[in-house]
């Protein structure tokens, strides 16, 4: 039975990672309000889980990787309330949230490896790990080449205005406006970053029918996924909150992208993400 309450949980995290994005973003009262009952109810949830889990295996600490997660994930999130009761401080559940349910998605899964019910619906599913996260990275470069774009117009409007706007024509004079191109970077940027949770998520389901077992979490190109995860998360919440834009977006977005390609690079020492014989 703790399974099925572990589910519960693990559902009703994903609503509040869903729902912790736009709290913390957009500063929403109302958003904040739905965030902090979903995730007190998914709490509340995988405290049920974790006790009847104990219980039914007569111990008081767990054993196996899979429910050493789920505890791990349970601290996470309770740290996180403590501190959202003391600070009043729900940013940081940008971070703890979608940490905890990483935490939890695996072990909600069943206490053995997932087998998928065909070799054709693994493929589907490796497919969709790979489109997903291609389209992340494609959406980050995109962002990146916006970010460049809004400092090359810039510099030529600021250059226009010193030389009493001229009309003669420069070879730039096809770039969007400002405004455009600012909303093109965070569009792309907000696109990615489902796709790049969604491809982590498929791609860890996929891990459970390798013989690797926990040791694929600790593979380079897998660390580095989920570190680009990270990166992904800072950036939005810095382009949004410090209302970052111009200049310093462009350095921030090209810092991300030195990750993205340090994850790609890191495909080189991994010993599950290599291409071709092995």
């Amino acid at each position: 039975m703790y399974l099925l309450w572990l589910r519960v949980a693990a559902i009703l995290y994903a609503a509040g990672c869903v729902a912790v994005f736009p709290a913390v973003l957009s500063n929403s009262l109302s958003w904040r309000k739905i965030c902090v009952h979903l995730g007190g109810m998914a709490f509340f949830f995988h405290f049920v889980s974790v006790v009847e889990m104990l219980i039914q295996e007569h111990r008081w600490m767990p054993v196996g990787a899979r429910e050493v997660e789920s505890l791990l994930g349970f601290i996470v999130a309770g740290l996180f309330f403590l501190v959202w009761w003391l600070y009043d401080a729900i940013s940081l559940g940008i971070f703890a949230l979608p940490a905890t349910f990483f935490l939890l998605f695996v072990p909600s899964l069943g206490p053995d490896r997932y087998h998928f019910p065909s070799e054709g619906v693994r493929i589907s599913w490796l497919v969709a790990h790979i489109i997903a996260l291609l389209l992340a990275y494609a959406a980050l470069c995109f962002s990146l080449l916006a970010s460049v774009m809004y400092l090359v117009q810039e510099r030529r409007i600021k250059a226009k205005l010193k030389t009493s706007n001229s009309r003669r024509w420069q070879p730039f004079d096809w770039l969007p406006p400002l405004d455009t191109l600012e909303r093109i970077a965070l569009a792309t940027l907000e696109f990615g970053f489902p796709c790049m949770t969604v491809g982590l998520l498929i791609g860890s389901v996929l891990a459970q029918e390798t013989s690797l077992g926990a040791a694929y979490f600790r593979d380079p190109k897998v660390v580095a996924s989920f570190f680009m995860w990270l990166v992904y998360v800072a950036l939005l919440l810095v382009r949004r909150s410090a209302g970052l834009r111009g200049r310093r977006a462009a350095y921030v977005s090209g810092a991300a992208l030195v990750v993205m390609i340090a994850v790609w690079a890191a495909n080189l020492v991994s010993h599950v993400h290599r291409f071709g014989p092995q």
